[in-house]
This record gives C-alpha cells, sequence and structure tokens, in this order.
C-alpha cells in the first residue's frame, strides 16, 4: 500500500474525503503519503465534525499568511496572533483550498478575540487573504454573513466560479445583488427559508441570472400557524423558468391548506430533465396531474406525504431509470381504504418499471397473492440494496399465531429469492418474529454477504434476542442489527 503511485493514492484519499480522522491517520506514514492527502483536507477544512473552537493550528496557519503590516494592525487592536511560526510552512496550504464556510470561520475567529468589532477586522482579513491566495473557489456557505466579500478587488475572478451556494433568506438581498453580477454558473443552490412572510428580492434575483442551475434545494425553517403572504411565489416564479434545466430538486416546506400551490403545480410539470425529486408535501396535487408527471430520466423519488396509488403513476411514468423509491409509510399504511389493491399494483409497477431500483420503500398486505408478487419483485430486481418493509393488518383480523407465521414466511422469502445484492433490511414498525423463525433465517442467510439489519420494535432488545443476534454477529453473518426509533428506521439515508 505504501508503494503504491500518487495518482492512485489521491484516488483512494478521496474516497475519505469527509472522514477527516482517516485522513489525519494517513499523514503519518510517510512523506508521499503526505503530499497525497494535504491538497484533499485543504480543499474544504471547515466540513469536518470537529469542535473548531480550539482548532488554534488552523487559525494560527491562517494568520500567518498576513503581511506584517496587516499583523501590526490587528495586534494592536488586541487580536491574539501568537504564537508565531519561526519556521516556513511546509505547504501553500490556501492555495489548496476552494471553499469559505463563513460560519465555521466566525468560530476559528474568536480563536484571536472575544470582542465582536475585532472578530469583524479579522474575519475581512482573511476574506481578502482568501481572494488572494485561492486559485478558485467552487463552494460558498454564506449563512450569517456579515462582510461584502465581492467589494475584494480579487474577488470577481473566484467567484466567477462558483459552483455551489448555501445560504438563507434572512441574509440582505443587497448581498444577493452584488453575487448576481458575478456569479451566474451557479450548479447548486441550497436554501434554507427563514422568512416568516415574504420573499427575499436577492434571491429571486439570483436565480434570475443563472444560466446552468441544475440543483435546487429549498427548506423552511420557521413555524407558524397562519401565513397571510405566500412567502414561495416570488422565488418559485423565478425557479419555474430554470425547470428544464434542473437534475436535482429537493423542497421542504410548510404546507398551508389556504395557498392554491399553482406555481409549485406548474413546476413540476416542467421537470423534463429531472434526476432527483425530494419532497415532503404533494397533497396540493390533483389525480389528474399526477398523469401528466412525466419524469422519464427520475433515479430517486423520495416523497413523504403521498399514497403508493399516486407512487404508481409516477412510477409508471418514469423512463425505468428508478434507483431509489423512499416514501413515508404510515401515511400510506394506516390512512388508506383501498391498501390491499393498491400495495399489489405498487409491487407490479415497481418489477415492472425499475430493474435498476437499488433503495425500496416496499407497502404490502399480508396475503398470498401479496406474498407471489413480492417474490417476483425479489427475483426480478438484482439491484436492491437496501429494503424497508412495512405490512399492515388494519382491515383484517389477525390472531398473533397468524401475525408471525406471516412473517415467518417473509423471512423465507427472502431466504429463497433476495438479490445477492441486497446488504440491508429495515423492518418497519411492529415488526416481529418469534426466536425460533429469526434463528432459522439467520442460519440461512450465512452462506451470503453480511446482513444489516434496522428495526424499531424492542422485543429484540430482549435477552434472548441478543444472545442470538451476537452469535450470528460473531459468525460474520451479521454486519449490524439496530433498533431505533421509526423515523430512523423509515428515513432511507440512516445509516444502519
Amino acid at each position: 500500500m505504501a508503494k503504491l503511485n500518487k495518482d492512485i493514492l489521491f484516488l483512494i484519499f478521496e474516497e475519505l474525503e469527509v472522514d477527516s480522522k482517516s485522513l489525519f491517520s494517513c499523514l503519518m506514514v510517510n512523506r508521499i503519503w503526505c503530499e497525497t492527502v494535504i491538497p484533499i483536507l485543504w480543499r474544504n477544512p471547515w466540513c469536518y465534525d470537529i469542535n473548531y473552537s480550539n482548532k488554534n493550528y488552523l487559525f494560527i496557519i491562517i494568520a500567518s499568511y498576513l503581511s506584517d503590516d496587516i499583523k501590526e494592525f490587528l495586534t494592536r487592536q488586541g487580536i491574539q496572533l501568537q504564537p508565531v511560526l519561526f519556521q516556513p510552512l511546509l505547504f501553500d496550504y490556501l492555495s489548496f483550498c476552494r471553499s469559505i464556510n463563513v460560519n465555521t470561520l466566525n468560530t476559528i475567529t474568536s480563536i484571536g478575540s472575544s470582542l465582536a468589532y475585532n472578530q469583524f477586522l479579522l474575519q475581512q482579513e482573511f476574506y481578502c487573504l482568501f481572494m488572494k491566495k485561492f486559485q478558485e473557489l467552487k463552494y460558498l456557505d454564506m449563512k450569517l454573513i456579515e462582510h461584502q466579500i465581492f467589494y475584494i478587488p480579487e474577488a470577481k475572478n473566484r467567484l466567477e466560479s462558483l459552483c455551489e451556494l448555501k445560504c438563507d433568506t434572512s441574509i440582505d438581498p443587497s448581498y444577493f445583488y452584488g453575487l448576481a453580477r458575478i456569479c451566474q454558473y451557479i450548479q447548486r443552490l441550497i436554501i434554507v427559508n427563514v422568512l416568516v412572510s415574504k420573499s427575499n428580492s436577492g434571491i429571486t434575483k439570483l436565480i434570475e441570472v443563472q444560466k446552468n442551475l441544475k440543483y435546487f434545494e429549498w427548506t423552511d425553517d420557521f413555524d407558524v400557524d397562519n401565513l397571510t403572504d405566500d412567502p414561495y411565489e416570488e422565488t418559485f416564479l423565478e425557479l419555474e423558468k430554470k425547470a428544464g434545466f434542473l437534475n436535482h430538486l429537493k423542497l421542504s416546506f410548510l404546507y398551508i391548506e389556504s395557498f392554491n400551490y399553482i406555481i409549485m403545480r406548474r413546476l413540476l410539470l416542467k421537470l423534463h430533465n429531472i434526476k432527483t425529486l425530494k419532497i415532503n408535501e404533494l397533497s396540493f396535487i390533483n389525480a389528474s396531474t399526477f398523469k401528466t408527471l412525466v419524469y422519464n430520466d427520475l433515479e430517486i423519488l423520495n416523497i413523504d406525504y403521498i399514497s403508493i396509488g399516486e407512487t404508481s403513476i409516477i412510477i409508471e411514468n418514469s423512463g425505468g431509470h428508478l434507483k431509489e423509491v423512499s416514501l413515508k409509510p404510515h401515511e400510506f399504511i394506516y390512512y388508506q381504504e383501498y391498501f390491499s389493491n393498491e400495495s399489489l399494483i405498487f409491487i407490479r409497477k415497481i418489477y415492472e418499471n425499475c430493474p435498476s431500483i437499488e433503495y425500496l420503500s416496499l407497502a404490502f398486505f399480508p396475503s398470498r397473492n401479496h406474498f407471489i408478487e413480492f417474490e417476483k419483485l425479489l427475483q426480478v430486481c438484482q439491484n436492491l440494496k437496501s429494503l424497508l418493509l412495512i405490512t399492515s393488518n388494519c382491515y383484517i383480523y389477525e390472531t398473533e399465531e397468524e401475525v408471525l407465521e406471516n412473517r415467518k414466511e417473509i423471512l423465507k422469502i427472502l431466504i429463497r429469492s433476495a438479490p445477492t445484492n441486497l446488504r440491508e433490511i429495515r423492518f418497519f414498525n411492529d415488526f416481529n418474529v418469534s426466536l425460533e423463525a429469526l434463528e432459522e433465517f439467520l442460519e440461512k442467510w450465512s452462506d451470503r454477504p453480511a446482513l444489516s439489519i434496522l428495526t424499531s420494535n424492542p422485543i429484540y432488545e430482549g435477552e434472548d434476542y441478543k444472545n442470538l443476534i451476537n452469535k450470528y454477529k460473531n459468525n460474520g453473518v451479521i454486519k449490524s442489527f439496530k433498533c431505533e426509533s421509526g423515523v430512523y428506521v423509515e428515513d432511507m439515508n440512516f445509516k444502519i
């Protein structure tokens, strides 16, 4: 491993880009590894899950780039720039950097002074440094920004290359006007909406000038019972004009019944090149409109509040490229009168239209026909990696013995027909099996790759179940077995 050439090492280390602990360990192996890792670590040094308030070495390295006269000025203001580096830096660290995170930078500058004015001065000098030393700026998280960085002399050359911008709607519109003059090729725009009753005209202008917007994410971060003005209209009216160019759309907004959401509906109808559609609410779409939602390139479908009947329509109108179908279980389980029939159709639509599916939330009725279709799905969808199983008997009476027998049958089907790629199974809500059925399942799984299981049923935390699970962990049959809240079980992005 230590003798691999730098190109191969670079590719390997890039896979660890967000794992600072592993990257720091690699620094200590030898000089070649160190030289290869440093540019990766410093590409985005603000993204790691660490406490930046005590990372004095980061503060010292950045401050060492300041000119002597700037250091003298800041020292006179009472800013602590010590200890001084007595030898040259081994690397030109800032030349590798491609990102700015305003909140993290604010935390780092607090090391130099606890006074707000001094921190403001230090931040300004650091921004000037970045604009001089960065070769390009790809990522900017400007939440909590206080400096109009686009006025810095070198800013235009750096900001022209900006690919991703994270911001919130509380930022003064003038900041976005300044960016709109320079940044017209942003590909990823991520917005947190903290304004209750009005749009941010600066964000609207920034969207208007974009020529290559591929990814748009909007998250509401406020809680209010009564909105009088539509906070989405101005922004989404402009976004609608970019809809045909979007590949990824993620929306998490506060649904207000009194709003008509006509712009949202028009936007969804124009997503001709969409690959990722993640949205928390689609109740403003009627049945006839669902039939007109045709997404030929759709790969990821993640919707919270939607019935499986409506989901089946979207799947049928997709182009056969779906890799993930992730839905909120309780919404299409417990409140649907026609769940039995619609869940049967849903299973069929999956194996007929999603041959490449990898991540799937699957709800079905515990009946013989459903079991037959479930097994057929497993046989057809050979790329399946992660499966969330939700079964419901809300509309029929079953004895405890019948419930356990049905769940035992599900495990038998998995043993017979689960694709070899399946490495993760999630059992939603009260899914429980007998100790004997679980042991039989795990014993027969032993010839397959190790399995990760996630459940929300506390029965598996009993002593007998724990002993059985630990036995098969030690045998390499189980990679991980966790009992978590149902919120995590239904979230396909939650790592087991």
